[in-house]
């Protein structure tokens, strides 16, 4: 049931046969409207097979959607992810920043450490140097017995100490400030390197939380796709559950209209019997008193017509069915360029569906019964419509006017005969021409 094929289906005219069409007795017959009944049942059938199908895609359509919104809540989850993601990436950023402010100081820092390292190293040089250059010994024992008083003996003992101590401080603090600064230097490595490390993971993190995002938008398009899909789908099949409703009431119509004919006909039929036997009666009578003549009887009037359809309008024959610019042409068009051309029913009938459509502009549906096989005509491209749904309508009668409506190029009528009712692949679809 694809869109083109229900679009142009829709579009088309149906007609089940001429519903009033002179018949005799023989070919009138219960058999006929139980065939017709049959038919009426299987549309019915029909219907029920595609409303099921309405109900497995609706069903269908529900799953689509509650997937679609599991999918929508996983995708705002993830996006929280990601701008939780981004929050930390900002804040690492700033930490990065900050911690490269506080390197740049221990920079400075280590400086002057550096600094005041090389200073404390050129003075231990110059203490070695003259080390050296007493002999490799510094005999403080002759710096305290060389004093001149007692005095000076204390004072040489203070100053000894003092050397002695101010030794000791310069190689501790010289020690110190190196483990300081390797101390510092390592921190701040760690420190950087840690940071740095976060914020890749965090990236990699954002990355991966976006590849995700990327495939679950994707196949939420595609899910939104099926849905779309699925609702157009289902609105065919609506409108070909809406058709054959229309082609079963009309069937149901020309079920009855069949059942008053052929009583009104076996009402006739025992009229004219009646008619007969009463001037039978009188002629008997008549003969045996005055021996009058007994009259002529009256012939039956010629058929109309003989063909089993009317020609829907004058015009001539531009297109036939069959094959045409790559698909099946279901009917044959018959064009003219004059103006007001009247459109007529080709058979007595119901009307099944008068309306307007894209494709087939102002169409008309008929349905028919002719000589006990039902039929349908379909009438398009008319530039007006002068019947409704419903209507029983009678061979010759106008139905609307010859146009230019919907998917046409030129005033013409698209006309189309099926053998029982219209169906959406159109296998019921015979050339017409033959039953004019």
């Amino acid at each position: 049931m694809k869109k083109q094929i229900l679009s142009l289906a829709v579009v088309s005219t149906l007609s089940l046969g001429s519903l009033l069409s002179p018949l005799t007795l023989d070919q009138v017959t219960a058999a006929s409207i139980s065939e017709m009944q049959k038919q009426k049942n299987e549309l019915k059938n029909e219907r029920s097979g595609i409303n099921a199908e309405i109900n497995e895609k609706k069903s269908k359509i529900g799953e689509l959607q509650n997937e679609q919104k599991r999918l929508n809540d996983q995708i705002k989850q993830l996006d929280f992810a990601v701008s939780d993601a981004e929050q930390k990436i900002e804040a690492k950023n700033k930490e990065i920043a900050q911690t490269t402010e506080e390197i740049e100081i221990l920079k400075v820092e280590i400086a002057e450490l550096i600094e005041r390292i090389e200073k404390r190293n050129e003075m231990l040089k110059d203490k070695a140097r003259s080390f050296q250059e007493n002999g490799g010994t510094v005999n403080y024992i002759d710096v305290l017995l060389g004093a001149n008083s007692f005095s000076d003996f204390v004072d040489r003992v203070s100053a000894v100490t003092t050397i002695v101590n101010a030794d000791k401080d310069i190689l501790a603090q010289h020690k110190q400030d190196k483990q300081d600064l390797e101390t510092k230097q390592q921190q701040v490595e760690a420190k950087l390197n840690s940071l740095q490390d976060m914020k890749k993971d965090l990236e990699a993190l954002k990355v991966r939380l976006n590849s995700q995002i990327k495939e679950k938008n994707e196949l939420m398009s595609t899910l939104k796709h099926e849905e779309e899909q699925m609702h157009a789908e289902a609105m065919e099949m609506e409108e070909e559950a809406q058709l054959l409703k229309e082609q079963e009431a009309a069937m149901a119509q020309v079920i009855e209209l069949e059942r008053k004919r052929q009583a009104e006909r076996a009402r006739q039929a025992e009229l004219e019997r009646q008619r007969k036997a009463a001037a039978a009666a009188a002629a008997a009578k008549n003969n045996s008193g005055s021996g009058s003549s007994t009259p002529e009887p009256v012939s039956a009037e010629p058929p109309a017509s003989s063909g089993m359809l009317q020609m829907p309008a004058n015009g001539r024959i531009t297109s036939g069915i069959g094959q045409r610019w790559g698909t099946f042409h279901a009917g044959i068009d018959i064009a003219n360029r004059a103006a007001n051309v009247p459109i007529v029913a080709a058979a007595d009938g119901v009307v099944i569906r008068s309306y307007y459509s894209s494709s087939y502009g102002n169409a008309i549906f008929i349905a028919h019964s002719i000589n006990g096989q039902t039929y349908t005509t379909v009438y398009a491209h008319m530039s007006n419509r002068k019947v409704s749904s419903g209507q029983v309508v009678s061979r010759g009668q106008r139905i609307g006017t010859m146009g230019n409506t919907g998917q046409s190029y030129g005033q013409h009528l698209h006309f189309e005969l099926h053998k029982g009712s219209w169906n959406a692949s159109k296998s019921n679809a015979i050339n017409p021409m033959p039953h004019f």
